[in-house]
């Protein structure tokens, strides 16, 4: 008998983690306004420029990705977003990738090596934010190393939150499912 409450129990927290997991909250959340916030553009149309990228896409569809490294699951997810952005074209569709770094001079060269190796980065421009916390307004978690945020008309649609190791190249299928909400 108490085996097998032992093994309930085990179970029991076992799900209770997974559940806590499932509901990491990281940066603004639906239906939430969008404050700027100033980026090193590393690879796109303004690169080596600073800028507020929020601010030059205005009330057009967006995706935002903040990351905290850019493992090969988030490249993979980023080349996802960028075939998004390209097919939604008449929409306006836009997005950028917010690399959130303590050392941004080295990011900045990961990051155009990122690019250069890809080379199908048309669409999605990576750029690099000075502080591994992220802009203050943002509300990105301490435990998140993938924040993925939409939204459309300066509020937020879509919230995803992936603490370090979580996020997996499955999970882009919800994400570009998501696309949707934000294309009128």
């Amino acid at each position: 008998m108490r085996r097998i409450l032992s093994v309930a129990f085990v179970a029991s927290m076992m799900f209770a983690g997974a559940l806590i997991a499932a509901e990491l909250k990281s940066g603004l959340q639906p239906g939430e306004d969008l404050p700027a916030y100033t980026v090193r553009d590393c690879t796109g149309p303004s690169e080596g420029k600073s800028l507020c990228y929020r601010c030059k896409f205005g009330a057009r569809p967006v995706v935002n990705i903040f990351a905290r490294e850019m493992t090969p699951e988030v490249v993979a997810l980023v080349k996802q977003i960028d075939r998004v952005v390209g097919k939604n074209e008449e929409k306006k569709m836009a997005a950028f990738v917010t690399l959130l770094t303590n050392d941004p001079d080295k990011d900045e060269v990961k990051l155009k090596e990122i690019a250069k190796k890809e080379g199908g980065l048309k669409n999605v421009p990576l750029t690099i934010f000075d502080g591994i916390a992220g802009p203050d307004e943002y509300k990105i978690a301490e435990k998140a190393d993938l924040t993925v945020m939409m939204w459309v008309d300066g509020k937020v649609k879509v919230s995803h939150a992936f603490a370090k190791g979580e996020y997996k190249t499955a999970n882009s299928k919800a994400i570009i499912e998501d696309t949707k909400k934000i294309l009128n």
